[in-house]
């Protein structure tokens, strides 16, 4: 254990170390070799100190931090150098722009604004929402919240920042539009209507009260990112990237000089001459890097010496200074081997005098005269002004008490030493006078270097005026032209130029970025008296020489046989004049003058740039000289850059937009700048971007494909030789690298495809999937040229889908929890029932249909090119299905029918999809039912038989409401729900929840209970819609064929049980159709519709024949036991009107009975009144006729077998009647015969003419031959016995009871 003081002095070391810290981090150091921290000299003794050192662990822990502090200063210390660099490309950019055409990216969503947009979705669904939208409408934002919204896959793509807001409404947009297709037309409201006011709602509900999109605490930089930024802009940008302080960037931007275009365009071209001579050292010395080739080498040095000229073109084309006047520049020709032009050259192209004519223009302003004596108040005075060489102007008129102007003269000259002349006037009032008369002037010679503000000049007066101080105050305003780098006057002396040493005015001219020329001017020329171009030369300080005359602080510019000196008048003007020829001569040497090289740090060597003397002292103090001095040729810039790269994507994927790893505008120009200044080979920027890439794809981040498949396409060509970006050379270090990336690239994207429902949930990124695949082919292949064959790039992405499919159901049944439950007790799981191991494995169907359709909807068309491997992909992951549903089915109790749903479900699923459907997992689910099914028609066939049988022997024949004919408009319950338990075969019933639905009376409980089952299997038959066809036209078959069978036996049972009620009733009068008989007839009745239904086959030709001849004659039993039952049913009601017509047999003339009666009658009528005898036997007959007509019309169905059963009645009655007075053809009718027959016969006619029967049969032969027979007796009658009638005729009459 420590003592206590240990604690304060470990805190006074971190302390101390903390600002040891600052303080290197503020110092000097080299780049390259980064010096460790200075130790704190109280260490030693606070060691020893100590009665007892730490534990090792303490020590260990000691020299880590040490070592995180070293890091981490050396980490801020390349920074500052980096930022360094990219301050310059951004201050005078000359190779790249900002791109324009760049795809404008989204905000990306995070996880706060993912939960916030799953509320409001779910307050609309509650109605907690003002927003007022349809069902239909509803539904689809349900379907969305549900599946999209609060899929774990979306929250993932949230998370890893790859998800933009119009991702979601992309989502919605393509849901909406499928079902907005699948309505209904509506008369005046157009689909286009209907999808354009849905995205009005989602947007509605997306924005809910304030659209969170819209933060107004993000940065200004970030919102703008996507834009073109400007160099202030893209400062702040990289100050957040690098991690620079911004007094850190005030320092290095004034040290710089980051604002003087001159000074960054001189930087350039001494970096570029560094990079020649390196390359000329590295040429010398053959330190090439290892290539594929030696015969690369060589070349090697060409692409460098190339890039850089090509560097130095594109300075040379930019404009000197933008917004200046024209100039004319005049373009050099270069030698590869030299960076600068040597003026005794021959070859090299030679400035004239007239290549360096400079445009100015001055502004005189007059503003007042001083001193006027000699002109009267009033007098009018004006002042003129000209440049030597121009146009004259004049002022205002004023009055000579007050000489005041305030006018400005503008003037254009060429002449860098023009002479400016004033004059002051004064109207002649003398009549002979010819012009005004001068009162004085004033001559001026103004240079770029003059005082710009107002002075007063004395004037030179004519000989006796009296103005002897006459003064004029005025400004002359001599503006610096752009190509103007500096003016002024000096003293010099050449060998070659300025050969005598004298007092000059020069002007250093920039004809062109590479072109600069020292000129001599005289007064009132335009062009110079002697110039000297200054590339080649060397510009330094130098001490005074003794043996030259004038001017105090020398300098000289020194080129290989020439020397020029030149001298100025103070220190100031000789330390700018050096500054300017500095930047000029492009020279690689800083000269520093004496006094401030003493103040330097003699450890630092020579400096390298430029530093502006107002901020060396400011640099120096906070250790920004030496990052600022550094020379970028001795960095590593491969290096420098990957460091750059890498911090600009961190720095772009934590953005608020939705990159997808691309750069913003601004940041590829940055980068393209760096690259192309500093010479970082495309292969090795692209390489960088890749592993970046692949990295964080790796990590979970979305990167589109489309730009990995662009880096490495340029990879790719460069490695192999097509030269992308011009490089012909191929390091080992980039095609080992590209090998390795591209087994990266290759592991990564086929990773995707295998997880492409989770990497690209919902087909998002839009085309990323599709993507993906293009580019694995171009990984695949062996070289830029050379294709790969499809069926190696389909062998990848089939074995890719084969992964997916293990991965897709292995977390599907993670999500459904079935492997999980067997996981954890697998007792538990074995002891499930099995109802709910069959509803676990339809609940996992379900969810597995959702995945396939997910598949087709958002992944299909990325696998367009193929198909078949998706299916397959689909096959692979219903295979694994299988295994779950086969242990499910295999757990199912012999002869339970609830798995049906569970075949209906798939079945339903597979056979609209193409190359699905009898695909294997589909032909498996069919073996499986197959049995099932025929096991189940065979028990439903056997249980349909047993129960018409025992139905029929225990049918009481009363009538049942009718459900059969509702079916096909109700939702029946499927058969298999029904309580079928083997080995009791169940009785069926009309279930209780269709009693509402009985419409009329119809058939027998057996015969509906058999049409009801019949058409139930078959509409369960149906549901199945078994696949294959032949299967399933067999059970149509064997359906039909059963029914037919079915319906026959019933048909014929019911004819016997018909045949044997008949037979059971009476013959009299009484005798009244029981509703058994019309129930056996409404069976018929059935029957002959439900063959209709349940008998017909839709076959084909080639069976249409045989099953029609099948199908006939079940129609032709049913037709035959209709007759028969008719012709029972006549038979039997005829043989009442036999009984009737017996009885009046006894009246037949000559029987007994008939004399006894007569004579009864006629004794007994004086006395009493006689009832008519024969009337009650007529109406009770009558009243039979009539009432079984009345029940067979309302309890028979068919309107048809009704006709048809009246007129064999109606005619077999006549027949009857006819027969009975044929036999009494010799016989008169005994008065009560003849009323009785005639009463039954008028009366029977009448009835069924009501009844429908047609006039052909009513007065049919026979019946006319009755109405003859009649009518002669009645005559007969009326003359023998007038009363005997007593009304009763054959003659029709409306007066007759009823």
């Amino acid at each position: 254990m420590l003592d206590p003081s240990s604690s304060e002095e470990e805190s006074d070391e971190v302390l101390e170390e903390e600002r040891r810290d600052v303080l290197v981090a503020a110092g000097g150091g080299s780049p390259r070799s980064l010096p460790p921290p200075p130790r704190d000299p109280r260490g030693r003794e606070a060691g020893a100190a100590r009665a007892a050192s730490p534990s090792p662990s303490v020590l260990s822990e000691g020299r880590e931090e040490q070592e995180r502090l070293q890091r981490e200063e050396r980490e801020k210390r390349l920074r500052l150098q980096l930022y360094v660099f990219i301050a310059r490309c951004i201050a005078h950019p000359f190779n790249a722009k900002q791109p324009t055409d760049m795809a404008r990216r989204q905000q990306k969503l995070n996880k706060q604004q993912l939960q916030i947009l799953k509320e409001r979705f779910q307050a609309f669904l509650n109605g907690e929402t003002q927003i007022v939208a349809d069902e239909a409408f509803c539904n689809a934002v349900r379907s969305y919240y549900e599946v999209f919204l609060k899929s774990d896959r979306v929250a993932r793509m949230v998370h890893s920042g790859g998800c933009s807001a119009n991702d979601f409404r992309d989502v919605f947009k393509k849901n909406i539009e499928k079902r907005v297709r699948s309505l209904p037309e509506i008369d005046g409201l157009s689909k286009e209507t209907v999808l354009s006011s849905w995205l009005a709602k989602y947007d509605a509900i997306y924005r809910g009260e304030e659209d969170f999109c819209k933060q107004p605490n993000r940065m200004a930089l970030s919102a703008v990112s996507e834009l073109i930024l400007s160099k202030e802009q893209l400062y702040e940008m990289f100050q957040q990237i690098l991690g620079i302080k911004k007094l850190e960037h005030q320092l290095i931007y004034n040290a710089c000089q980051l604002d003087n275009g001159d000074e960054q365009a001189a930087q350039i071209r001494r970096e570029l001459d560094g990079r020649l001579q390196l390359a000329e050292q590295m040429a010398r010395e053959r330190k090439f890097p290892k290539f594929v080739t030696r015969e690369m080498e060589s070349m090697y040095i060409e692409e460098l010496r190339s890039s850089v000229n090509l560097l130095m073109a594109n300075l040379e084309s930019l404009p000197v200074s933008k917004g200046g006047p024209e100039f004319k520049l005049q373009k050099l020709k270069r030698s590869q081997n030299s960076a600068f032009l040597d003026i005794g050259d021959e070859n090299e192209v030679q400035l004239s005098k007239s290549d360096v004519v400079l445009s100015f223009t001055l502004e005189i302003v007059i503003m007042e005269v001083q001193g006027l004596k000699s002109v009267a108040p009033n007098r009018i005075v004006y002042c003129t002004m000209e440049v030597e060489g121009g146009e004259k102007l004049q002022t205002d008129q004023a009055e000579a008490s007050r000489p005041q102007w305030g006018t400005q003269g503008d003037f254009t000259t060429t002449h860098p030493r023009p002479v400016v002349k004033v004059k002051l006037f004064t109207e002649s009032t003398g009549v002979l006078a010819l012009e005004d008369k001068e009162l004085g002037r004033v001559v001026l010679y103004p240079t770029s270097n003059s005082p710009k503000s107002p002075d007063l000049h004395k004037m030179i007066v004519p000989k006796n005026s009296q103005d002897s101080d006459l003064k004029i105050k005025l400004a002359v305003r001599m503006d610096k032209p752009p190509h103007m780098k500096h003016c002024g006057y000096l003293y010099a002396l050449g060998q070659k130029v300025w050969k005598r040493w004298k007092k000059r005015y020069f002007v250093l001219v920039q004809v062109s970025q590479y072109t600069f020329a020292m000129c001599s001017y005289r007064e009132k020329k335009s062009e110079p008296q002697e110039l000297m171009q200054l590339e080649g030369y060397t510009v330094d300080y130098t001490a005074p020489h003794t043996g030259l005359q004038g001017g105090r602080m020398f300098f000289n510019a020194v080129k290989e046989g020439d020397t020029v000196i030149f001298a100025s008048d103070d220190e100031q003007d000789r330390i700018l004049w050096v500054q300017a020829m500095y930047r000029a001569t492009g020279q690689s040497y800083k000269p520093i003058p004496a006094s401030q090289a003493q103040k330097m740090n003699p450890k630092a060597g020579n400096v390298n740039t430029g530093i502006s003397p107002l901020y060396t002292d400011r640099g120096q103090k906070h250790g920004m000289d030496e990052f600022i001095s550094a020379n970028p040729c001795k960095f590593d810039h491969a290096s420098l850059f990957r460091l750059l790269q890498r911090q600009t994507l961190d720095h772009r994927l934590n953005d608020s937009y939705s990159c997808l790893g691309w750069f913003s505008p601004g940041q590829v120009f940055v980068l393209d700048e760096y690259c192309a200044r500093y010479g970082v080979r495309g292969c090795h920027r692209h390489l960088c971007y890749l592993d970046e890439l692949i990295e964080y794809s790796e990590n979970g981040s979305v990167i589109d494909p489309t730009l990995l498949h662009y880096s490495f396409a340029f990879c790719a060509s460069h490695v192999h030789g097509n030269r992308p970006d011009g490089i012909g050379t191929v390091s080992v270090e980039e095609k080992e690298r590209f090998e390795e990336i591209k087994d990266r690239l290759s592991s990564l994207l086929e990773n995707q495809i295998s997880h492409f429902r989770y990497c690209f949930p919902f087909g998002r990124p839009e085309g990323a999937l599709k993507a993906t695949l293009s580019l694995l082919e171009r990984v695949l292949m062996k070289d830029i040229a050379t294709p790969i064959p499809a069926e190696e790039v389909k062998k990848v992405v089939r074995k890719c889908l084969e992964k997916a499919a293990l991965i897709n159901y292995t977390r599907l049944t993670e999500y459904a929890k079935i492997e999980a439950t067997a996981e954890k007790d697998s007792e538990t799981m074995n002891q499930a029932t099995p109802a709910r191991k069959l509803e676990e494995v339809l609940h996992l169907a379900e969810l597995c249909i959702e995945v396939l359709q997910q598949n087709e909807e958002h992944h299909s068309e990325a696998f367009a090119w193929w198909p078949e491997l998706l299916a397959e992909h689909a096959e692979k992951f219903l295979s694994l299905y299988s295994v779950d549903m086969d242990s499910a089915l295999e757990a199912q109790p012999q002869d339970s029918w609830e798995s049906f749903p569970l075949f209906q479900l798939l079945n339903n699923a597979l056979r609209s999809d193409t190359f699905l459907c009898n695909g294997k997992f589909h032909k498996h689910l069919q073996e499986i039912f197959v049995p099932m099914v025929i096991r189940y028609i065979d028990l439903m066939e056997s249980s349909i038989a047993q129960s018409i049988h025992r139905g029929l022997e225990q049918e009481s024949w009363q009538p049942v409401k009718s459900i059969t004919n509702s079916l096909p408009n109700v939702a029946l319950p499927k058969v298999p729900s029904l309580p079928l338990n083997l080995p009791q075969i169940p009785s069926f019933t009309t279930p209780t929840w269709m009693t509402s639905m009985y419409d009329s009376t119809n058939g027998s409980a057996t015969s509906e209970d058999l049409f009801w089952k019949l058409d139930a299997l078959q509409m369960f038959v149906f549901d199945l819609h078994w696949p294959e066809p032949e299967f399933a036209h067999h059970l149509e078959q064997r359906l039909k064929l059963m029914a037919t069978d079915m319906i026959e036996a019933c048909v014929k049972r019911t004819r016997i049980a018909f045949e044997l009620k008949l037979q059971k009733t009476n013959k009299s009068t009484d005798l009244r159709i029981p509703p058994s008989l019309c129930t056996m007839f409404n069976v018929l009745v059935d029957a002959k519709k439900q063959t209709a239904k349940l008998c017909i086959l839709d076959g084909g030709q080639e069976f249409a024949s045989q099953w029609q001849q099948y199908h006939s004659k079940i129609d032709d039993l049913i037709e035959e036991t209709v007759k028969e039952i008719i012709s029972l049913l006549v038979s039997k009601v005829v043989s009442v009107l036999e009984g009737v017509l017996s009885k009046l047999s006894r009246y037949d003339e000559g029987t007994f009975f008939s004399s006894l009666v007569s004579f009864t009658v006629k004794a007994a009528a004086k006395y009493v009144d006689v009832p008519k005898p024969g009337m009650d036997l007529a109406d009770t007959y009558i009243m039979f006729v009539r009432q079984n007509q009345d029940i067979l019309r309302e309890k028979v169905n068919e309107e048809m077998y009704i006709e048809k059963l009246f007129d064999q009645w109606y005619s077999s009655s006549m027949k009857v009647i006819c027969m009975w007075l044929a036999d009494r053809l010799d016989l008169q009718l005994h008065i009560y015969q003849l009323k009785t027959l005639i009463k039954i016969v008028k009366k029977t006619y009448r009835d069924f003419r009501l009844q429908g029967v047609l006039e052909g049969t009513l007065n049919s032969k026979t019946y006319d031959t009755v109405h003859s027979r009649l009518t002669v007796e009645e005559a007969t009658v009326s003359v023998t016995d007038a009363g005997g009638l007593q009304g009763i005729t054959m003659k029709d009459s409306d007066e007759e009871e009823g």
